[in-house]
């Protein structure tokens, strides 16, 4: 597997060309949200590097959540600052560069440059998944660490290859699971690991919206070639990845799953609808969830203990999630969250620094195959 042939040749060569371009085209530049307070980054030294000192990163696919979520959380880094960004429309590129004061631009046809470009430590992928797997060989391969986003890869094969790919360079690869570093998620998981609700014995978790093909950010999720799966690879991966999490990253036993997709919708012609799945863990602990692109929005979980229950509503969107804590013998609490940005910022710095220091990340490229054989 090579980085030419990956990137110009086949259906992906065609996204880049076509489907990425008129993507961003398409989608006008939205406003960069207020700088977020200061916060104290967990596992993350609070001083802040000289800005001399931080590591350098290129941004790669100029799309709604990179730049409404993932720039602006570079202007609250401790530990790195944006020097490139990738796109495949200059002008876009070229207003946002000056916008967050970036020096150099690459499209997705000059890419393969940045492996003489000594401005760039670190490559963040915000691409469809579709193109996750060229991209980040195409960047390891160049001698950068990447931290790619969720889902890490169409499929295990594209997932094994990334991580031999880092493993040959000698670079970190890890995959953008925020909610490893909201704060909010965190404090739930450390609630259950602390016993707040006994011995874990079920959890459940569902993410489901209406995809709307009018709408530019939901169009590509529905073709294969781009969105690679459909609502699970998108959506339905946080319930999943959300349920290990709160099993402190435990590996299931059993898993097994069952399409959803509407009869008739000609909205899932390349990728599924919905899926339903279920995971068994040693010692007798159950899991499900489901996600859907055919429902009205939903996003929560929910995990059941030996004495009492954790339900989260909404669960892992950016700026609002709840939980209520239930218990028969004690008051109900609540815990609730209005901070958007410092689980961006923290998963920067904390990337940052395990690719500077040569330490492991709390959210490696491994975990792209954590529930595989």
């Amino acid at each position: 597997m090579t980085s030419a042939r990956l990137s110009r040749r086949g259906v992906l060569a065609a996204a880049v060309t076509a489907g990425l371009a008129a993507r961003e085209a398409v989608a006008a530049t939205p406003a960069i949200p207020p700088r977020a307070q200061s916060q104290i980054l967990s596992g993350v030294d609070d001083i802040p590097d000289p800005m001399g000192d931080r590591m350098r990163w290129a941004v790669v696919g100029l799309g709604n959540f990179a730049v409404g979520h993932m720039m602006p959380a570079f202007l609250e880094s401790r530990r790195a600052r944006i020097t490139a960004l990738v796109s495949g429309s200059p002008a876009k590129a070229a207003d946002l560069a000056a916008r967050f004061g970036v020096a150099r631009c690459y499209t997705y046809e000059t890419f393969d440059q940045i492996a003489h470009d000594p401005q760039i430590d670190c490559v963040y992928i915000a691409l469809p998944v579709g193109l996750h797997a060229a991209f980040a060989i195409r960047a390891l391969q160049a001698g950068k660490h990447v931290l790619c986003e969720k889902p890490m890869a169409s499929t295990s094969a594209e997932c094994r290859a990334m991580i031999a790919a880092a493993h040959t360079a000698r670079r970190q690869l890890g995959v953008a699971y925020r909610v490893h570093f909201d704060p909010f998620n965190r404090q739930v998981a450390q609630m259950i690991r602390s016993g707040e609700i006994g011995a874990v014995r079920y959890l459940s978790a569902d993410n489901c919206f209406d995809a709307n093909p009018a709408f530019p950010p939901h169009a590509w999720r529905l073709t294969k070639a781009l969105g690679g799966g459909g609502s699970m690879f998108d959506y339905g991966i946080y319930g999943l990845n959300g349920t290990l999490m709160m099993l402190d990253d435990a590996a299931p036993t059993d898993v097994s799953a069952i399409y959803t997709t509407p009869a008739g919708d000609p909205r899932f012609a390349q990728v599924e609808g919905g899926v339903l799945w279920r995971m068994r863990f040693a010692g007798g602990v159950h899991a499900q969830g489901c996600s859907s692109y055919a429902m009205s929005h939903i996003n929560r979980q929910l995990v059941t203990g030996t004495r009492g229950s954790l339900a989260m509503d909404p669960a892992n969107v950016y700026d609002r999630n709840v939980a209520h804590r239930r218990r028969v013998d004690q008051p109900d609490v609540v815990i609730d969250t209005t901070a958007s940005l410092p689980q961006f910022s923290a998963q920067i710095d904390a990337f940052s620094q395990a690719a500077r220091d040569n330490v492991p990340h709390r959210t490696p490229g491994s975990m792209a195959c954590a529930i595989l054989p």
